[in-house]
């Protein structure tokens, strides 16, 4: 009986032992297999990554405000309230669906982090690093295939004295010959762009909250408004400028900027935050490299600025697209100028205002119309005609250039061989997705449409809907005023209109943002449907 039960102890040990390794092995070949999948899937598929990212960071941000929330026995926000704020914050969509006031100082942080780290520069900043991997694992398997292939002759050999082991001071390094190589980039080069990206960020960011606060501290009129309103100056600085350099468009305070329409100063202030934040971005950055080449002397710098393609990187334009898309820049702002003062200059929004005071405040707003989604004015109270110039805006990507016809995105060589052109051919356009967005929320919205006309119609749910795809955050809002029956318990409130959506509604508006963040990856979509 004892021999049985030792042998089958034995036995039971054994079998033991062979599952524990073959359950060892089966585990490190599925942790390879997954690690090799979701390095080939980051390389291969950077709208996956973006995905990703984005529902990573709304979904941190909502916990965080609901915890936040929580604390606060006061405020009782809804948690789809919460949700849509925190994706709007991460998209910098500064869509509302409550009034801005009603956060705490702890969520206004928490909204200002989500901002920063949703933003056009900093989730550039995270593709350089991924971009990176792409060219170390690229680099390492073609080295000896690159050094072979390099015409040594564009390289100054002369003066190599083969009978030394250095050679002499005019010998060709093997740094050199990489940078070189116009066909595979250096991880360097890629680390050393995105430092300078990393800077960029901080510099504009820090130096904008600077601004912005001394301002503050110098005009009393300015600081009157946020005591009134029990916003902190360092608080409203710093949330100001990460919202403005973002392209967010949100404020601590729910009048957006109107409070602030005669201070001229402060809106000349932030005009340039929001244009190096996004639409000027890359003639910034081209700038900053430029004066950092003839600074350094560093041969990656020239490199970087003369093979903008080949680093792949769809912030770093040739000079020419730069001065392009500066000229297009530049002519949309002055002709939404020009019109908003044609038919709004002796409008009730401005009539306080002096003329010098309309007409920054209206370069503030055509300023804004592209992408920040700040305002100093009612946009339900202005003539319809600049409402539909503002839909226009609002739909054109941050780098539309009316001057030259190019792809930021793929080099000549790179469309060549991209595969997946003719998926992206049989893609539905940008505008195909945003007549199904609104033939949604028509359904959704149905009844509102049917009993409260002047406020539920098609025209203004279709400027919420581009507003939330183009990420800009204008919106036409809700007046009690407007109801065919009035209502006893209608109260104006200053949020969007999106916020009187029902939540199916609001849900397909987080899709949509979501969806428009991303937009740069259709931007070539529905080629394959002709017109005739």
């Amino acid at each position: 009986m004892n021999n049985s039960l030792v042998v089958y102890l034995k036995s039971l040990q054994t079998f033991c032992a062979f599952a524990s390794t073959k359950f060892s092995s089966f585990a490190k070949s599925a942790w390879q297999s997954m690690k090799y999948s979701c390095r080939f899937i980051c390389q291969t598929n950077p709208l996956f990554i973006q995905v990703t990212y984005f529902t990573l960071i709304s979904f941190a941000g909502y916990e965080a405000l609901k915890v936040l929330n929580s604390q606060d026995k006061s405020n009782t926000l809804k948690n789809l309230d919460v949700l849509f704020t925190s994706v709007s914050a991460s998209t910098v969509s500064s869509m509302a669906t409550v009034e801005m006031e009603e956060f705490s100082s702890k969520q206004l942080w928490v909204l200002a982090i989500l901002m920063l780290i949703g933003s056009e520069v900093f989730t550039s900043v995270l593709g350089l690093h991924f971009m990176r991997a792409k060219f170390n694992k690229e680099n390492s398997l073609n080295t000896r295939d690159h050094i072979s292939h390099i015409d040594i002759e564009s390289i100054n050999v002369a003066n190599f004295d083969p009978n030394t082991s250095h050679g002499t001071k005019d010998a060709v390094s093997f740094s050199e010959i990489r940078l070189a190589n116009k066909q595979h980039v250096d991880p360097k080069t890629t680390v050393l762009l995105g430092t300078a990206v990393t800077v960029y960020l901080l510099i504009t960011n820090l130096g904008s909250s600077l601004l912005i606060y001394l301002y503050l501290k110098l005009v009393p009129d300015a600081q009157e408004v946020l005591k009134r309103k029990g916003v902190g100056l360092f608080l409203f600085s710093v949330f100001t400028a990460i919202s403005s350099v973002a392209n967010c468009g949100f404020t601590p305070v729910n009048e957006n900027m109107v409070i602030f329409q005669k201070n001229s100063g402060l809106l000349l202030l932030i005009i340039p935050q929001m244009l190096v934040g996004n639409t000027l971005f890359a003639p910034c950055l081209r700038f900053m490299v430029w004066s950092l080449q003839k600074i350094t002397g560093k041969q990656e710098w020239c490199y970087i600025l003369e093979h903008a393609n080949a680093i792949g990187y769809r912030h770093l334009m040739s000079t020419r697209k730069c001065a392009c898309l500066i000229l297009t820049v530049v002519g949309f702002i002055i002709l939404q100028t020009i019109l908003f003062c044609a038919l709004e200059w002796s409008s009730e929004a401005l009539q306080e205002m002096s003329s010098y005071q309309k007409i920054v405040g209206a370069l503030f707003q055509s300023t804004n119309a592209r992408h920040a989604g700040e305002t100093i004015v009612d946009l339900s109270s202005i003539s319809s005609a600049i409402i539909v110039l503002y839909i226009v805006m609002m739909y054109l990507p941050g780098y539309t250039s009316i001057f030259t016809n190019y792809d930021d995105r793929y080099s000549k060589d790179e469309k060549r061989y991209n595969r997946k052109g003719l998926l992206e051919d049989w893609i539905l356009s940008q505008l195909s997705y945003l007549a199904i967005f609104v033939m949604l929320i028509c359904i959704t919205e149905r009844e509102a449409l049917t009993t409260d006309p002047l406020n539920f119609n098609v025209f203004s749910l279709l400027f919420e809907i581009v507003s939330a795809y183009g990420n800009v955050g204008f919106s036409m809002g809700y007046s009690c005023k407007r109801l065919l029956k009035q209502d006893l318990h209608c109260k104006d409130a200053s949020y969007g209109f999106v916020g009187k959506w029902s939540d199916e509604g609001k849900m397909i508006l987080i899709i949509v943002m979501v969806f428009g963040r991303l937009k740069g990856y259709n931007l070539k979509g529905g080629k394959a449907w002709k017109l005739r």
